[in-house]
């Protein structure tokens, strides 16, 4: 009521072209006296344009006390509080999809998109799944909140899967642990976290996936790069990797995929890993692993989690963030789990309690219907295994599209190596196509695929893998 008074008289107080504007005001002091204010012209030079600014005259340090701004813009009066805002860049992925659906052409395919797709094409929903969910719906359950971190039964068969029954700090309660909006969601809890205990800065893979950048970016971290990946050779560049690792500042954090590297489905061996963990606990690095693809990728959950499960038996204090997304294919259901590998009991609520201070001003709690589905299979043994084999088929037929593709490229009297095909693992195949390749795959072929090369191998089918073949080959030999 004061600042709508005060908005009023000053208002009269102002030119004849400034009162036909109706003035926006900032508070910073609601005990503000109309007498305090005084009228100053400026003017904004980025928009070219004048504006009148009133507030209370400058202490006399300079300062500016216990005062309201109005901006009075003469050039666009009445204008809409968006009106200004630019249209920012469509998300590379949701306006591939887009042009994917706008396409008329009858044998348009869709390779952008990591979900995966059954043999005819179609959203795969895992029996198992549908079965707990049939079961939660007939025990009519409430839809009450869960608590800040989560629902306690998921995070716990969610640290289980991922660790190990046998884990040691699991069972000496060393791990703090919560439900997050699936990885994405953990991802920037995690990087809030890390910048408010001075970290500023962490590295990620090059290439990575593309959503790390601006989730740790927005998250206040300055997003730096190791060598990851070797276009030249389609393969890891694990030479340049570790010099990478050797050269970052002591105590950075060091983001890894856990399996199935997106975007390239290039991992490291286990000998490999273990040289990474050698080099971390050199430089005293905190692994944050990433972990969206446990048992998608091979088909073995707990081969998918040996580099988690050597990290910690080789004493790192790691962080890990899990995506139920792919393996389970509840994608719309955001289901996911961060946790944090402590020295003691005591570290482990500490961490624990700032894990949720940064959970509940964000999105206060997550939904339950995802995680009690997980929870429901992960804690049932018959259950477990469906879910293994069901999991298991998808990744069967993902490797079988690989070779197919593969083997249908080389009968073509392709001049190129397509070896790193069958070398990748997980739902993406790094094809190795240059960016103009790909922009003639999809104008001259209707196949849509991001800008890198990145093939989805979920939306290969036996119907489709012939005539995505041909295509390449097309586009890639120049004929």
């Amino acid at each position: 009521m004061i600042l709508r008074q005060a908005a009023q008289a000053l208002s009269r107080r102002l030119p004849a072209t400034a009162r036909r504007t109706s003035p926006s005001l900032l508070l910073s002091s609601s005990s503000v006296g109309i007498d305090n204010f005084v009228l100053t012209p400026s003017v904004n030079l980025q928009a070219k344009r004048d504006i009148w600014v009133w507030g209370s005259p400058p202490s006399s340090s300079g300062n500016r006390r216990g005062f309201a701004d109005a901006v009075v813009d003469n050039e666009h009066p009445h204008e809409s509080h968006w009106a200004q805002f630019p249209m920012a860049p469509p998300d590379p992925i949701i306006g591939l999809t887009e042009a994917y659906l706008n396409d008329d052409f009858p044998d348009k395919v869709n390779v952008g998109v990591g979900a995966y797709r059954c043999d005819q094409g179609m959203p795969f929903v895992l029996p198992v799944v549908r079965e707990a969910e049939n079961e939660l719906v007939a025990e009519e359950l409430d839809h009450e909140y869960s608590g800040i971190a989560g629902c306690p039964n998921f995070v716990d068969v969610a640290l289980k899967f991922a660790y190990g029954e046998d884990c040691v700090p699991l069972n000496e309660n060393r791990v703090a642990g919560v439900q997050t909006l699936s990885g994405t969601g953990g991802l920037r809890v995690f990087g809030e976290v890390l910048h408010q205990f001075g970290h500023k800065h962490i590295y990620v893979p090059g290439p990575t996936w593309g959503n790390h950048i601006p989730i740790f970016t927005n998250a206040g971290l300055e997003v730096r790069k190791y060598r990851y990946y070797d276009n030249a050779t389609c393969n890891l560049d694990f030479s340049g990797l570790i010099d990478d690792l050797r050269a970052v500042p002591e105590g950075s954090c060091v983001l890894l995929h856990a399996c199935a590297h997106n975007p390239t489905g290039m991992d490291p061996t286990m000998e490999q890993w273990k040289q990474i963990s050698n080099v971390a606990k050199e430089r005293h690095l905190l692994p944050f692993f990433d972990c969206a693809y446990q048992g998608f990728a091979s088909g073995d959950a707990r081969k998918d989690a040996a580099a988690i499960r050597m990290f910690v038996e080789d004493g790192h204090n790691i962080a890990l963030v899990q995506s139920f997304s792919k393996n389970f294919g509840l994608y719309g259901q955001r289901v996911g789990a961060l946790s944090v590998v402590a020295d003691t009991q005591d570290e482990a609520k500490r961490v624990l309690s700032q894990l949720k201070v940064h959970i509940r001003p964000s999105y206060s709690n997550p939904p339950r219907h995802g995680a009690r589905i997980v929870s429901k299979i992960l804690s049932n043994e018959k259950k477990t295994d469906e879910f293994v084999e069901q999991c298991m088929g998808m990744a069967k037929r993902i490797n079988s599209m690989r070779i197919k593709l593969r083997n249908t490229l080389e009968e073509l009297g392709s001049s190129r190596s397509w070896e790193h095909i069958t070398k990748q693992i997980g739902m993406f195949a790094y094809s190795g196509m240059s960016k103009d390749e790909v922009v003639a795959l999809r104008e001259k072929h209707h196949i849509y695929c991001t800008l890198d090369g990145r093939i989805s191998m979920a939306g290969v089918t036996s119907k489709n893998v012939e005539y995505i073949a041909r295509a390449i080959y097309d586009v890639t030999e120049g004929k």
